[in-house]
């Protein structure tokens, strides 16, 4: 059975007490099972107490972030590979202190837009360091997911199978396929056949709109999405992502062209997402035994 998360960039912008203590607190009154914590600066994340609170609230966590420049992996300066790879190790340690079942997002490259693509010696860099953060993950019991995302946010993933080739040069049993519709819708032909042919290497999903606003507003099919992830047998985490500069600070909604708000009440937002994902589910399952 999927467990259902919303990412706490719906409550809160940042991570101080303050906003760690309000966004577990919200989704667990929805009835969530776990919230995903941006890590884009492991510094802000107080883990211990973070802890404290998703104990008391019974709420599973995961972590994602993207690197920056600076950290960028998939580039040939051995300094940045170094960076990137010491960034991602102390988010692993941040995910162990708090109990985080997964590590996702663009573990891969920096977070950004490109001008050229890459080269194979960078993503040959880039799969030597994620080993060997596989690796030290799974002596966590986490997973690693590679978040594919639009051409506008990285030059490495960009597709389903893109991801999966990726994922099999690093092979290792806990790195993952993250696929999210948002930029699925974006790049992919056809969303129900690539979740069908990523299958067992789907090991996150994040569901989200067209827009970045309520599900069912936009133009994605997720009546097919959902028959892909029961066909794909993909029983992973579930976690529904949307943004609004009401709540996302102006720097990283910059980053994400959050030019226009779709919403700026989260806790109505987060409500209808679980609902929908919930019937969604329900449905293609019934359709799924049904043959």
């Amino acid at each position: 059975m999927n467990k259902l998360g919303v990412h706490a960039l719906v409550w809160v912008g940042g991570w101080s007490r303050d906003e760690c203590e309000r966004a577990i607190a919200q989704t667990a009154e929805l009835g969530f099972d776990l919230i995903e914590i941006p890590a884009l600066d492991p510094a802000t994340i107080d883990a211990a107490y973070t802890r404290k609170v998703l104990d008391r609230y019974r709420l599973g966590a995961t972590l994602s972030l993207g690197l920056d420049a600076a950290c960028d992996i998939s580039s040939e300066d051995r300094d940045a590979q170094a960076r990137g790879q010491a960034r991602l190790m102390r988010v692993l340690d941040i995910a162990r202190d708090i109990g985080a079942t997964h590590v996702c997002g663009i573990l891969y490259s920096a977070f950004q837009k490109y001008f050229v693509p890459p080269t194979e010696a960078g993503i040959a860099a880039s799969v030597d360091v994620l080993r060997r953060v596989g690796e030290a993950a799974a002596r966590d019991g986490i997973t690693i997911g590679l978040e594919v995302v639009n051409r506008y946010e990285s030059n490495v993933l960009n597709t389903a199978a893109q991801a999966v080739a990726f994922a099999q040069r690093i092979g290792l049993p806990n790195v993952k396929v993250h696929l999210d519709t948002y930029h699925m819708n974006i790049e992919e032909s056809d969303l129900e056949s690539a979740l069908i042919d990523t299958g067992a290497m789907l090991g996150y999903f994040h569901i989200g709109e067209s827009g970045r606003g309520y599900l069912g507003a936009g133009n994605i099919d997720f009546d097919r999405v959902f028959r892909g992830l029961a066909k794909a047998g993909y029983d992973g985490p579930i976690t529904f992502e949307s943004f609004s500069s009401a709540v996302v600070n102006p720097q990283l909604s910059g980053i994400l062209a959050i030019w226009r708000n779709l919403w700026d009440d989260g806790a109505d937002l987060a409500r209808h997402a679980k609902g929908y994902i919930e019937h969604g589910l329900k449905a293609a399952r019934e359709a799924q035994a049904r043959g």
